[in-house]
């Protein structure tokens, strides 16, 4: 599977998605809001957070660019705001590649079973380049 770039805005990532959207010729993708999560009671999401976008992706010439917000009080810094994104349907090559990168680095979401993946993990490598890893069991959320 390709590797895929995820870009976060910082509260802006609708405008942006539905400006890129018209550059491209796109149609309008499905954004999934933070407040769009199965209720939690051990994480209720602030006010706002509510509005702003969890995920959302565009196909720019054959290629999947996905897109978010981050989420109030996470570290936004413009320029840095993009990480490589691994969807694979393989977890043994998630968990191997994940277990590599986190050498020397920065784990910010261990691998875990989440709502949209049942094994998702982040984290930045000991060059800084920031990681997503998904376990790509063929349901769509996006």
């Amino acid at each position: 599977m390709p590797v895929e770039v995820y870009i976060n805005f910082n509260g802006n990532c609708r405008e942006a998605v539905e400006y890129y959207a018209e550059v491209f010729g796109t149609e309008q993708p499905h954004m999934m809001a933070f407040g769009d999560n199965p209720p939690n009671p051990e994480f209720q999401i602030p006010e706002e957070a509510k509005h702003l976008i969890m995920h959302t992706r565009l196909t720019i010439s054959g290629s999947n660019v996905m897109f978010s917000d981050v989420f109030p009080g996470m570290p936004f810094v413009e320029g840095n705001n993009i990480s490589l994104s691994v969807i694979d349907t393989d977890k043994d090559k998630i968990v191997s590649y994940f277990n590599k990168l986190k050498e020397g680095g920065n784990v910010r979401m261990e691998l875990q079973e989440t709502f949209w993946s049942k094994c998702y993990g982040s984290l930045v490598d000991k060059f800084g380049i920031e990681w997503q890893f998904s376990l790509d069991s063929g349901e769509t959320w996006s």
